[in-house]
């Protein structure tokens, strides 16, 4: 596609950057994401891809907003109280860029309609609460071959992980952590959340994400990076292949 006036004046700011200029941005115009929750780690991604010219989004989350959300989950304001976080955040990432296409589900009926949906974008982002809808979201970006990044944060902790698919060797989340079992899921309702944290976590999802559709950078896939944001220390890991990773060893085979 061709950047019309309006678009070149709208992404100008990337398209002075030498790794993206004008080819960069119709690449971004022409791809799509979903992503998977509209909370603290949504809102920033759903914003930042917006804003950028991410082409479509689909968008998704079954919560209302509720006046606790307001502390991190910038993307809504006080008169979003009680709507559909799909519904309000669509709302607001159309008056961010009226010129993409934005697609919202306050509602999926089964797996198979988030598989239907995660085959038709070329990235997701994983921005849910909690490890079993994680979980979920691997593995059906691990049979349909869709790059995953996935991001988390609980009091002042944060973490995110790249996942590549297509990679044979690479791990999958599930390498991390494979049942519900294996780790008691903290929530924010529970514990709390220092809101700048999630609002970091998400940025480096959204910074990631861009990266991989515009094949620029040194790729994360295959990294656990944790933020502490309590001493402000990041810690960028690799994370092991689980040879009996009942997911991507299967997948893989």
């Amino acid at each position: 596609m061709t950047l019309n006036d309006n678009q070149l004046m709208r992404y100008s700011r990337n398209i002075l950057l030498s790794d993206i200029d004008i080819l960069g941005q119709e690449k971004l115009l022409s791809s799509s994401a979903m992503v998977i929750g509209l909370g603290g780690l949504g809102s920033p991604v759903a914003s930042y891809l917006a804003a950028s010219g991410v082409g479509r989004l689909v968008i998704s989350d079954f919560d209302s907003v509720h006046i606790s959300n307001l502390q991190r989950q910038t993307i809504f304001s006080s008169k979003n109280i009680g709507e559909n976080k799909a519904v309000a955040a669509k709302k607001r990432l159309l008056e961010i860029n009226p010129q993409i296409e934005i697609i919202s589900l306050s509602k999926l009926s089964s797996t198979e309609e988030l598989r239907e949906w995660i085959s038709t974008v070329d990235i997701v982002a994983d921005c849910t609460d909690n490890l079993g809808t994680r979980l979920v979201i691997n593995d059906i970006c691990f049979s349909e071959k869709t790059m995953l990044v996935s991001g988390a944060a609980i009091k002042m902790d944060g973490q995110l992980i790249v996942i590549d698919p297509t990679n044979r060797d690479g791990p999958c989340y599930r390498c991390l952590y494979n049942t519900d079992e294996d780790l008691e899921d903290d929530s924010c309702s529970d514990s709390g959340v220092l809101g700048p944290i999630v609002g970091a976590v998400g940025c480096l999802q959204a910074t990631e994400i861009l990266k991989i559709l515009l094949s620029i950078g040194t790729s994360s896939a295959g990294k656990l990076i944790t933020i502490d944001g309590r001493h402000l220390e990041w810690l960028k890991l690799d994370l092991p292949k689980n040879l009996k990773c009942e997911t991507c060893n299967q997948k893989n085979d």
